[in-house]
């Protein structure tokens, strides 16, 4: 038995109890929580927005210690270091046969499976594959990967979803230039993440853009040279921080309509705008025909940073040994299993960066 964050229901209150988890079968991997992060889209299974099948095990950004290993598993053994890598790519689909492994048809295939089983018996889910929010958990062997030479196995839990996601949405889909000037919508883990890559990238021009004035030290420490606390005005702030141009680049990372929308209207004409964030059903995105022709502007989604973590996670893991990415100073907040529903409630709230829950 193990105690872990269980969503009995979708818009109930996470419980915290003990699940039981069944040993490592054959192509699985029992591993031992060292942290993990406490991100919007967890917030977003929660309440429906993203849905899975419930009751849940939440949680899909975390690292830990491998504890036992099931037959045929071969790429890590007892004792080693790993991040959980929670949209694993089958390798056979369309979209993995092009090298898009981000868009895998059957990375989440795993969260309909039964995870756990709570003290009366009933069947849980791993919510996003992985079921981080847990002192322990099973996973397929395709959902760990080798922790990086140099990185700290606590601070490695953020390279599992905010920093692959931030990283990559500069890097594979943003493609920022050296030089180009970018603005980042939203100073969360992702955000936060966004703005060092962004200065990884070497732009000139680097703009933060929150609901609170209490989050720009936390940007200006990330990389954010501006910062702009959000408003009807956002957008003729940030032409007028950009030459009057408006930025190169724009990168969403809260989901909701409004947002995007001055995402777009924030970028020079041929500018281009990245969403990260993700948001509901009903948050409807509108354009007239004649002004995608005009400013000749590009939009584009993003999942998981565009990204192919066993090709990745060797790139990030030199830029944190080298200095220029600092995992840390993206937590605000070091926390218990039992604390996640109130950072549930800052996250709400808009406070802070990123909460770790640290076992």
């Amino acid at each position: 038995m193990v105690r872990a964050a269980v969503l009995p229901a979708v818009g109930s209150p996470l419980e915290i109890t003990d699940i039981e988890l069944p040993e490592p079968g054959p192509g699985r991997v029992r591993v031992r929580l060292a942290a993990a992060g406490v991100c919007h889209s967890d917030l977003s299974l929660s309440n429906g927005t993203m849905r899975v099948p419930v009751p849940a095990v939440l949680g899909h950004e975390g690292a830990g210690t491998v504890v036992s290993v099931g037959e045929g598993v071969t790429h890590v053994a007892p004792g080693d270091g790993v991040v959980l890598n929670w949209a694993p790519s089958c390798g056979s689909c369309h979209h993995c046969g092009i090298g898009e492994v981000w868009l895998c048809a059957h990375a989440l295939a795993g969260a309909a499976s039964v995870h756990a089983r709570s003290a009366d018996g009933t069947e849980l889910h791993p919510g996003l594959n992985v079921a981080a929010f847990a002192e322990e958990t099973v996973v397929a062997a395709n959902c760990v990967l080798p922790v990086p030479d140099g990185v700290p196995l606590t601070d490695a839990a953020l390279l599992g979803c905010a920093v692959l996601t931030g990283y990559g949405a500069v890097h594979h889909s943003a493609r920022v230039r050296e030089g180009e000037s970018v603005v980042v919508f939203g100073v969360g883990g992702v955000g936060l993440a966004t703005l060092q890559s962004a200065r990884i990238a070497g732009a000139s021009t680097i703009i933060a853009v929150d609901v609170s004035p209490e989050k720009e030290a936390l940007a200006r420490g990330a990389g954010a040279t501006e910062y702009v606390v959000a408003s009807d005005t956002t957008a003729k702030e940030i032409r007028k921080l950009t030459g009057g141009q408006g930025a190169d680049v724009a990168v969403e990372c809260v989901g909701r309509a409004a947002t995007i929308r001055t995402a777009w209207d924030s970028t020079r004409r041929g500018g281009r705008t990245t969403v990260v964030g993700i948001g509901g059903k009903d948050q409807q995105v509108t354009f007239n025909a004649l002004e995608i022709f005009h400013w000749g502007r590009t939009l584009s989604g993003c999942v998981y940073g565009n990204s192919d973590p066993a090709r990745d996670l060797p790139v990030l893991a030199a830029h944190i040994r080298a200095g220029r990415l600092d995992l840390s100073s993206m937590v605000t907040e070091r926390i218990s299993l039992d604390a996640i529903p109130a950072a549930f409630d800052n996250m709400i709230a808009g406070k802070g960066g990123r909460a770790l829950v640290v076992f």
